[in-house]
């Protein structure tokens, strides 16, 4: 069964990681294709300007199922050769997709992230919490390596002294302590969350929705390109941006004080 729900509504789409009975576990087979056609749908829908990730119950997600680990079962079973064949083509199918998604993406993360789970959530644009969210890259607790790319990403997130903190403790720590990290931008109750998270989206769904595309691109980019190439993107995207009709809509708009209408041309 898919772990993962797709709703459209507007222009946002919502996915939910949908396996609460294991606390959103994630890694089992077909879950890599999940991921890679929820993506790919979304890259696709040029209707779409935001997207939301969340997790179903009480969880955002928990991660690797240890259960399977213990059991050596499933992704774990079998030769290393093929558990890595497995987390290539699965795992790591999730959290390329994730990384690929072209819209702004906000994990609204509902409680516990860990592990994978915390590794997915780092691959949004903007976190944002539930009171009760915990955070953890708990790898090195059950004797395993941060195989999911968090060894890449979170530094990225939260910088190399808390991140190598988190790995090399396998501590957990609160949303309180995530906000003051920078690993989430905001901390709202529980029970709002969902609300907060798609009035954050309504503002960015404000914005060209082509124009919004490529300033994610530059974005991601510009963890991994040195300065002159950035520097060289951004020329070129912006050429383009000068061209498009909804440059021409803001500039009216802006000179006749009124709210701007993008139809992304």
């Amino acid at each position: 069964m898919s772990a993962l729900k797709y709703e459209k509504s507007g222009n946002v789409v919502t996915l939910t990681i949908d396996r609460p009975e294991s606390r959103n576990s994630l890694g089992e087979e077909g879950d890599g294709e999940a991921f890679a056609q929820a993506c790919a749908q979304i890259n696709a829908d040029r209707e779409l300007r935001c997207a939301i990730l969340t997790g179903a119950g009480p969880a955002f997600s928990a991660g690797g199922n240890v259960k399977a680990m213990r059991e050596r079962a499933g992704a774990f079973a079998g030769a290393g050769v093929h558990i890595r064949e497995r987390y290539r083509n699965g795992i790591h199918r999730i959290v390329r997709s994730v990384w690929g998604i072209e819209v702004p993406l906000i994990a609204a993360v509902n409680g516990a992230a860990i592990g994978l789970g915390n590794d997915v959530a780092c691959l949004a644009d903007m976190r944002i919490a539930a009171d009760n969210a915990i955070f953890g890259a708990t790898f090195l607790k059950i004797g395993l390596v941060p195989g999911d790319g968090g060894a890449w990403i979170l530094p990225r997130v939260i910088g190399a002294a808390r991140a190598a903190e988190l790995f090399f403790t396998a501590d957990t720590i609160d949303a309180a302590t995530a906000q003051s990290w920078g690993l989430v931008s905001r901390i709202v109750p529980a029970a709002t969350l969902m609300d907060e998270a798609r009035a954050l989206a309504a503002r960015i769904c404000r914005q060209p929705p082509d124009v919004l595309r490529m300033t994610k691109k530059l974005m991601r980019e510009g963890m991994g390109v040195s300065f002159d190439t950035i520097m060289e993107m951004s020329a070129s995207y912006q050429a383009l941006a000068h061209t498009t009709d909804d440059h021409k809509e803001a500039v009216a708009a802006f000179f006749e004080k009124r709210e701007p209408q993008y139809k992304g041309r």
